[in-house]
């Protein structure tokens, strides 16, 4: 049997009109990330909890067609991001939507530390070979980057090389959660 990206938004859109409980919060409203680029272009994230995990559902609606993009968890929603952790990809069909669900910690518990310095393995040639030490910091905010600059440029947004995929070429920031203020994003507010 195929299931069809429509048909996923279709099912979430139906679960998403039930009411809020504990254990499953909607959020609508990832917005455009760079001003002049995807207008149309908007996202939402749904949250939810199952034992000792939480679920981050992540949709997007008229982003480019047949693109792919990378999906964060960041610090801050807009530069300088502050830390940042990859999560993975989404692709988008050929209406310009796409969907991906991801299994971690994504709640007001969501945190990078770093006790001390250690070496790093460099995998990639712009990679530090060690950290510096970091206290706890939280990181609520999502922020979905286009894969390639080459993909940012033929939607009309700037030819500009970040290091927010998997092997640090990706292009601009297309979608954030920076309707959410700075120290408050999302995520803080999901308590499973």
């Amino acid at each position: 049997m195929k299931i069809t990206i429509a048909a996923l938004l279709a099912c979430a859109a139906s679960l998403a009109s039930f009411p809020a409980h504990a254990g499953n919060n909607v959020f609508t409203g990832m917005v455009t990330a760079q001003p002049g680029c995807l207008p149309t272009s908007t996202g939402r994230i749904v949250l939810s909890a199952s034992g000792g995990v939480q679920h981050l559902h992540v949709e997007v609606f008229k982003l480019p067609p047949n693109t792919g993009f990378d999906v964060f968890v960041i610090q801050v929603p807009k530069a300088p991001f502050g830390m940042s952790w990859y999560q993975g990809d989404i692709s988008t069909d050929g209406a310009g939507n796409g969907v991906v669900d991801f299994v971690g910690v994504f709640s007001k518990e969501t945190f990078m530390l770093a006790p001390g310095v250690a070496s790093a393995p460099v995998v990639f040639p712009d990679d530090a070979s060690s950290n510096p030490a970091t206290p706890p910091i939280q990181m609520y905010h999502v922020g979905i980057w286009f894969d390639s600059p080459a993909a940012a440029v033929a939607a009309g947004c700037a030819n500009t090389v970040t290091k927010f995929n998997g092997t640090h070429n990706a292009g601009v920031q297309a979608l954030n959660t920076s309707n959410f203020a700075d120290a408050t994003g999302p995520l803080k507010f999901f308590v499973p």
